[in-house]
């Protein structure tokens, strides 16, 4: 059963797709603490208000230790060969420095949406710019996270994929299929 109406669950014929994008989804919300997931989903400002290890207060070091952390326990779930371990960590930091770049964008769309709504009269043309910046860094941020998911997708056995995607579906609340 489906617990979320906004995200239905995808035709048979499409597993696949839907278990890379399930276990980078993962590795994505576990690097990026939500953050570059959350804009991905396209919850734009609303995800991105706090995240962790992107909000400009952690240093490069931090990051990148958070990183090999969530990739410890990827590592774990999907039983991967120190061979797949070697090509995915460059593809998962290749990413996060693609997309650590967007967060400064969002701050400064961010501060434009306060400024036109806490004018004396809302600033209408303010307010548009700032979700039209907001959508197009959800779609770039998007677009890079479906190419990760690809890069890792093409690395693991499909039974990897489905290993990480029930482990997704499980700390998610959802049950495994």
């Amino acid at each position: 059963m489906n617990t979320h109406p906004e995200s239905p669950v995808p035709p048979t014929g499409r597993r696949s797709i839907f278990n890379r994008m399930t276990m980078v989804a993962f590795v994505a919300g576990a690097v990026f603490a939500g953050g570059a997931a959350a804009l991905a989903a396209g919850q734009g400002m609303c995800g991105w208000h706090h995240p962790m290890m992107l909000d400009g207060t952690h240093s490069a070091a931090d990051v990148s230790a958070h990183i090999d952390h969530a990739l410890k326990h990827l590592y774990v779930e999907i039983d991967a060969t120190d061979a797949q371990k070697a090509q995915i960590g460059p593809l998962v930091k290749q990413a996060v420095n693609d997309l650590l770049p967007l967060q400064a964008q969002l701050q400064a769309a961010h501060a434009q949406f306060i400024a036109g709504l806490t004018q004396s009269a809302v600033d209408r043309s303010a307010l548009e710019a700032a979700r039209t910046t907001h959508l197009q860094l959800a779609d770039q941020a998007s677009k890079r996270v479906v190419q990760l998911i690809a890069d890792v997708g093409d690395v693991l056995t499909p039974e990897q994929r489905n290993a990480a995607a029930a482990h997704l579906k499980k700390m998610h609340g959802q049950p495994a299929t």
